[in-house]
């Protein structure tokens, strides 16, 4: 399993400490309110924020939190935030984007640089790093809603360009500007899905020891903590013993 999707699920169980969901449902809430401010305040008329307010469902955000985030987009002087992304090298030499939504740019690079040079690694130009990744939609649904052959052959009709199925669910992935038609397709089929989003997929992963990936799980970890950090993506690699030891 990839080391970005190892980091994740161990973010998912480290999510049901209150601290942590609370900085998850402000994350959540601040993607709602740039989605529907950037387009109509509706989801069926507006797929980011569509996408936005299923990751939300998909964590139990509450339904009150949801539609105070979308009424904030329209609220006169509220916060303005602008959408940057950032690149580098973590230990190993392995890449890493960081997605963030900031109200203050200089702000949030120096915490992000920060992050990179303490834990060993180093910040790079837009750029320098994303070339190693795809850009694709990604449609994520639990392992129990259907066998591996019965999503494929749904994948298939509903023209997404890949399907991996695992223990942990199955990911469908499409090009981004097809993203909402077959998420739409799917959902028909199966319900709505666990996720549905724009994402960095790398195209191929790098190993690391266990001390190297020790500390790029650290180093992940402190960006995810980070207010200002959306998502977080990286192409490496880690033994299951690193996954165990981090999960404790």
């Amino acid at each position: 399993m990839a080391g970005h999707s190892q980091f994740k699920n161990i973010m998912y169980r480290k999510g049901a400490q209150d601290k942590k969901r609370a900085k998850m449902f402000a994350k959540l809430a601040k993607e709602i309110t740039v989605a529907a401010k950037m387009g109509l305040p509706d989801p069926e008329y507006n797929p980011r924020l569509r996408a936005a307010i299923q990751a939300a469902r998909a964590e139990n955000m509450p339904k009150d939190n949801i539609e105070r985030a979308i009424k904030r987009s329209t609220d006169q002087g509220g916060e303005n935030y602008e959408e940057v992304r950032y690149e580098g090298f973590g230990p190993g030499g392995i890449g890493v984007i960081v997605e963030t939504l900031t109200d203050n740019r200089n702000r949030t690079a120096g915490e992000v640089r920060a992050i990179f040079t303490k834990n060993g690694g180093n910040l790079g130009e837009t750029g320098s790093v994303s070339f190693m990744f795809d850009r694709l939609g990604l449609i994520e649904y639990p392992a129990e809603t259907a066998n591996a052959d019965e999503m494929i052959e749904a994948a298939i009709e509903a023209g997404a360009d890949d399907c991996q199925s695992s223990a942990d669910g199955h990911e469908l992935y499409s090009a981004p500007d097809a993203l909402h038609e077959v998420a739409k397709a799917l959902e028909a089929r199966f319900g709505e899905p666990r996720a549905a989003r724009i994402v960095w997929k790398p195209q191929n992963t790098i190993g690391l020891d266990d001390e190297k990936a020790e500390t790029v799980l650290k180093m992940l970890e402190a960006l995810d903590d980070n207010d200002d950090v959306q998502q977080v993506y990286a192409n490496f690699e880690m033994s299951d013993s690193v996954l165990e030891k981090m999960s404790a």
